[in-house]
Parts: structure tokens; C-alpha cells; sequence
């Protein structure tokens, strides 16, 4: 929303055709300039980067040596390979200045997690990191999210960039964010960049603790923070359900289709380390599914079927077709994914009117409560948490009973305790609302 005009300024009605500056009549006149933050610049010179155990002995040293938290990030090339490997980890600590070191080029970085043992590590969005990190042997004993932090205080914009420059003042340039840091060697400008995403996480860390104290949220981010320590990505069921473009496909055999040319997609893009997308796009398993082309011409005329990757692999992606084409009925897959999991919240009506109250019930009460405590209601409570609570309610319906076996429930899911105080009795009063408004039908 633009400032509200200040009423001792003259409207520009008011202006006259020409000013002391000679602007004449009918130009605007500009604003004055916005100041710009300044750019974030390395403090201590870029180092080099570490490449063999003896400069990692020292770098360990270094940082066991230093004093306070470790600021932590990890680049992997997402979009160029397959497998989600850090190619790249970057360190700074008090006293130990920052680090860059190349773990492709390391038979070990047990130096470094010996180094790191008993350190609490400062890292942004650190389910992006922890999981590859964990590949090299680095784990964390205590951590700091400062995403998470920034969602936790209600910050609308979290990426690392707008917290630095909201909170520190200062800029910070995300030109390479994107790049293939499988690249060997890195050009100076990308090991810049990662320099500068640690270079005042300590800083960064200290605000955010400073604000969450204030509000009285430094305890919830203690949990959130504990739980994220072990954090592991959610395997993926039916991982080719997610093609882009699926939902073009009519019937069972072309979903089958879809199903065989993605999982050889998958397999290939595994043993070449690249990602599946650099072989064919999911447009052109879309549209193979569709036509089902039985023949190399016919297949290569197909959509999206174009480049190194159709064509090098074409016996294999008509044979994945064969496949779908002769597979028994009952062997299909079918159009929905099967799930141990309530159904989507879109046919809880027809299903379960009186669990569809309850949904709705419990859905306006949270974004209430969210709006109160200025955080993401999907933070407040996991969405697919809440969804399994209400569509399977403890049987009881004495009130205390209920709310100690709701946040029984919640607990069992993996809520953390705060979440389970504030979010335990709305879900009480949305089962026993919405079995009293059934009952006066």
C-alpha cells in the first residue's frame, strides 16, 4: 500500500508550471532516489578451496579452535544430475573464518565431523542440506534454521537473501543460485557466491534468536529445531504420478505407459548421474502414452521425442511401451494412487459429511490462531497431521478424554508439544461441534 499523502505537502494540483529548478509545466517530477543496500562483500578475502586431507586437517583445526556456532551450507547441482550429492560445503565460524571444501575430491571428511562434534550449526532451509550432508558422515548435534525462524516469526518472505536485507541491511547477490556446481574447477565468481551464503549466517542467527526470545517463541523454534536434526525426505510412493502433464493420459494401459517410460527414464538417468529431464521431458513420456508409437520412425516423430537422449535410448523406451501394451489388466495401475491416508479433503463431503464439518470446522479455527500468532498455519500444524486426526477421531466424546487422545494422536504422528498445546483443543472443539450440529439435523 502506497504512504498516506502528508496534508501540510501541496497536492500536485497545487504545484506550480515551472519551479525554482525549471521543471516545466506537464513533467513529472521525479522521486527522489530509493537507497539502495549495500552488496555483501567477503570480510576476509576468498580462500581457497580444500581439495586434499592435509589443508582438511587444518581446517578442522581451524574451526575446532574457533568459538560460537558454525554458519553451514552445501551447493548441489539440482537440475544438471541425478543424484543430490554436495558438491560443495562452505563453513565459517568465529575465529575460524570461512571455509570451502570440495568433497569429491576427499576420500573422507572425518576430520571435519570431528571437528564439528558438540557444535550447534547455523544452516538456511536445512532440510535442503542435512540429507546430503548426512551422506558424508556430518550430522548435526544442535542446529539453527534460519528459515524456519523466519517462519516461526511471521516473516512473509524467507528466502536467505530477503533475511539479510530486511534484518543486516545488506544485499545479496543469488546471480549463481542456479549453476552446475559439478562443474570442475569452479569458476571464482560461483565459489564467491558460497562464500558469501555463510558470511553472516552468525549474524543472521543472533537477530532471528534475539526476536524469537522476544516473542516468546524461542522454545517452539528449540523443538522445531530438535525434530529437524534427524530430519529424512519422505520416500516417494508412485514417484511417476508426479509427470507433468499425466492428467492428459486417458485410461488404465496409458497410465501404464506413463508408469514404464518413466521408470525407464528413471534408471537411466540414474546410472549417467544426470537429471531425468536431460533425457527426455515428461512431455514426451506424456505424448508417447498417448500415441503409443510401436516403431522407431514413429516414435522419433512422437512430441517432445527430439535429441541425444530419444533417440540413443529408442529400443529401450518402445520396449517400455511393449511393456504397458501387453501387460495384464490387473496389472495396471489404477487412476488414483492408492494411500493408508484419508481421502482428498475434496470428497470428504460425500464420503463423511460430519468428518467434512470437522475439517472445515478445524480449518477456520486454524488460520484464526495462525493470524494471532503471526506464523504459517501449515506450520502450525502439519496440514496432512490435522487431515488423519479428523477423518479418524478417537471414538470418545467426553471433552477431556477427547483432547488428552487428539494430542495422543498428534503426538503419534510426530507433532511437536507446542504444536500439540495449541492446536489439540481447536481439533476437540471441531469433533464435538461438528457431531452436535449433526445430531439438531
Amino acid at each position: 500500500m502506497p504512504p498516506l499523502a502528508d496534508p501540510s505537502e501541496p497536492e500536485l494540483a497545487d504545484i506550480p508550471a515551472a519551479d525554482p529548478e525549471g521543471v516545466p509545466a506537464g513533467d513529472t517530477v521525479p522521486e527522489p532516489p530509493v537507497e539502495e543496500r549495500p552488496l555483501l562483500t567477503l570480510r576476509d578475502g576468498l580462500p581457497s578451496v580444500v581439495q586434499d586431507a592435509e589443508r582438511l586437517r587444518e581446517v578442522a583445526a581451524a574451526i575446532a579452535g574457533g568459538t560460537g556456532p558454525v554458519a553451514i551450507d552445501a551447493e548441489r547441482a539440482s537440475g544438471y544430475r541425478y543424484s543430490s550429492r554436495a558438491y560443495l560445503i562452505q563453513l565459517r565460524r568465529e575465529g575460524a573464518g570461512t571455509a570451502l571444501v570440495d568433497p569429491i575430491a576427499l576420500d573422507t571428511l572425518d576430520p571435519l565431523a570431528e571437528a564439528l562434534a558438540g557444535t550447534e550449526w547455523i544452516l538456511h532451509a536445512a532440510s535442503q542440506d542435512l540429507p546430503c550432508l548426512a551422506e558424508l558422515g556430518l550430522h548435526p548435534d544442535a542446529l539453527f534454521d534460519t528459515e524456519l525462524a523466519g517462519r516461526l516469526l511471521g516473516y512473509p518472505r524467507v528466502g536467505l537473501a530477503t533475511l539479510v536485507e530486511t534484518l543486516l541491511g545488506h544485499r545479496l547477490a543469488k546471480e549463481h543460485s542456479a549453476v552446475d556446481w559439478s562443474t570442475r574447477p569452479l569458476p571464482e565468481p560461483w565459489l564467491e557466491y558460497a562464500a558469501l551464503d555463510v558470511e553472516v549466517l552468525v549474524e543472521l542467527r543472533a537477530a532471528l534468536a534475539e526476536e524469537l526470545a522476544a516473542a516468546g517463541k524461542d522454545d517452539w523454534a528449540r523443538q522445531e529445531f530438535d525434530h529437524l536434526r534427524t530430519f529424512q525426505p519422505t520416500p516417494r510412493v508412485d514417484a511417476w504420478r508426479r509427470t507433468s502433464g499425466m492428467h492428459r493420459v486417458r485410461g488404465r494401459r496409458g497410465l501404464g505407459a506413463v508408469r514404464a517410460l518413466w521408470e525407464t527414464r528413471d534408471e537411466i538417468a540414474a546410472q549417467r548421474d544426470v537429471t531425468p529431464g536431460r533425457i527426455i521431458p515428461d512431455s514426451a513420456i506424456v505424448a508417447a502414452a498417448q500415441a503409443m508409437p510401436a516403431d522407431k520412425p514413429s516414435l522419433l516423430r512422437t512430441r517432445g521425442f527430439h535429441g541425444r537422449g530419444a533417440e540413443r535410448y529408442a529400443g529401450r523406451w518402445l520396449a517400455a511401451l511393449r511393456e504397458a501394451t501387453e501387460m495384464p489388466e490387473d496389472q495396471l495401475p489404477a487412476r488414483s494412487p492408492r494411500s493408508d491416508g484419508p481421502p482428498l479433503p475434496r470428497a470428504w463431503a460425500e464420503k463423511d459429511p460430519v468428518a467434512a464439518s470437522r475439517l472445515a470446522l478445524a480449518r477456520s479455527a486454524m488460520a484464526d490462531l495462525a493470524e494471532q500468532h503471526s506464523i504459517p498455519v501449515e506450520n502450525l500444524l502439519t496440514p496432512d497431521y490435522l487431515r488423519r486426526t479428523l477423518w479418524t477421531p478417537p471414538a470418545t466424546r467426553d471433552p477431556g478424554q477427547l483432547l488428552d487422545e487428539v494430542a495422543a494422536q498428534l503426538a503419534a504422528y510426530g507433532a511437536r508439544s507446542w504444536q500439540i498445546a495449541l492446536t489439540a483443543p481447536l481439533l476437540t472443539t471441531a469433533v464435538l461441534q461438528a457431531d452436535a450440529e449433526a445430531a439438531t439435523d
